[in-house]
């Protein structure tokens, strides 16, 4: 997605598959007005990381065909997802 903002159809399309979409149309149709803008948020951010996903998927074949590690300039978040993870289990993902 370019400089074009972020709709509803726009994120349901780059969610790819079909049950994400699916999930995604429930969600956002359920929430009530007070919590749309945080759903429609939460899946933005979702439908970003897949579409800078699958935009940097070639690029990652490409070091791997030349025998290169391609996460060898990838900063390491074991600790800080770690700890997310747990704080998500102990007070919720709110």
């Amino acid at each position: 997605m370019s400089e074009q903002p972020w709709t509803i159809e726009s994120i349901r399309d780059a969610l790819g598959n079909p049950a994400l979409a699916q999930r995604f149309l429930a969600e956002i149709n359920r929430a009530p007005a007070y919590e749309l803008l945080q759903v429609f948020a939460r899946w933005e951010r979702i439908a970003k990381d897949i579409v800078a996903a699958v935009e940097r998927g070639p690029e990652i074949a490409a070091v791997e065909s030349r025998g290169e590690d391609p996460t060898a300039d990838w900063a390491d978040v074991t600790y800080r997802v770690l700890a997310d993870a747990e704080r998500i289990r102990t007070r919720g993902a709110a």
